[in-house]
């Protein structure tokens, strides 16, 4: 009887899992960009996690990420002041093994305006879950046109995936915001995976809230120079502030915003922990190459990943 039972025990307890759409990163778009003659009028090519289409210089239009991806990433098309600009620091490379993988760089993006005034700005490689609503028209607050999360109602075991990276060591990260620079001491610039499942509601006024109700977040600070094959990082659910693996940096302080009702960009307000039997509305999966913010990081920072996908 034991030896009948044993294979349906160990069937039910093996691990299923279930790709996200495009995470294999074997399809991407890719949009050709003249940028303005005032800043040079080079053609740029920026990339998108998505379906595999290409759209030249005058095709160029606001893309439709909502319609065709769950993803979306650092890589921009601004237009601001009338200003065409474009910006790329995640794109597709093959694997040593076959394949397409995503890469994620830190680096410089740098203009001259009227070939004398230089504007530098550090742009961290990242991608997530969500849209971006372009054109970009401001550098001033570089959160206000990304959209973070798409509707989500399952309760996955872990988030898997393959990635190696090159972290720097250096104990202290620049900031390049454009005009001027400064050096920052006392902090390293690390990659990181994250995963925040969202209980949402709107009120009465538009603002967005939301319980925190599964979480998942992990920072490399080092280098990791062989693929690492099915990674597994899991998710916790509830409040796990008393938990013996929970970090300060898995706590509610997300920047994130979103469209609200009203189509307007608003923060996403965590009012707290959800219970651990709660079902989530949305989920945020974030991987970057540093977890510095806007304009702050460490250049030279490389991450790759492949083979994203979700285990239940």
């Amino acid at each position: 009887m034991f030896l009948l039972i044993l294979p349906i025990i160990t069937v039910c307890a093996s691990a299923k899992t279930e790709p996200i759409k495009f995470a294999d990163f074997e399809s991407w778009t890719s949009r050709e960009v003249k940028e303005s003659g005032l800043i040079g009028g080079k053609t740029k090519t920026i990339y998108v996690i998505g379906p595999e289409e290409h759209f030249t210089i005058e095709q160029l239009a606001p893309y439709n990420y909502k319609a065709r991806t769950p993803w979306t990433s650092s890589n921009i098309y601004a237009k601001v002041a009338g200003i065409i600009k474009a910006s790329n620091s995640v794109e597709p490379e093959k694997r040593e093994s076959g394949g397409t993988c995503c890469r994620l760089d830190t680096k410089f993006d740098g203009v001259k305006v009227l070939g004398m005034i230089n504007i530098n700005v550090l742009v961290t490689g990242s991608i997530f879950t969500g849209q971006t609503i372009e054109p970009i028209k401001s550098a001033n607050d570089p959160y206000c046109n990304l959209d973070f999360g798409i509707p989500f109602n399952r309760k996955p075991k872990a988030l898997i995936l393959d990635y190696k990276c090159k972290i720097s060591k250096r104990n202290y990260v620049e900031k390049w915001p454009g005009i001027g620079h400064k050096t920052i001491d006392g902090i390293q610039d690390k990659a990181e995976f994250w995963v925040y499942l969202q209980k949402r509601w709107e009120d009465e006024d538009g603002n967005i809230h939301a319980l925190r109700i599964g979480t998942a977040r992990e920072q490399l600070d080092h280098d990791v120079l062989e693929w690492q094959n099915g990674h597994r990082i899991e998710i916790h659910y509830g409040d796990i502030t008393k938990a013996p693996y929970y970090k300060d940096y898995m706590g509610l302080d997300t920047p994130c915003r979103t469209l609200n009702s009203k189509c307007k960009m608003v923060p996403i307000i965590e009012e707290g922990w959800g219970n651990e039997w709660d079902t989530p509305t949305h989920v945020i999966v974030m991987i970057t190459a540093g977890n510095q913010g806007a304009f702050v990081g460490t250049i030279g920072n490389s991450l790759w990943v492949d083979n994203i996908k979700w285990e239940f």
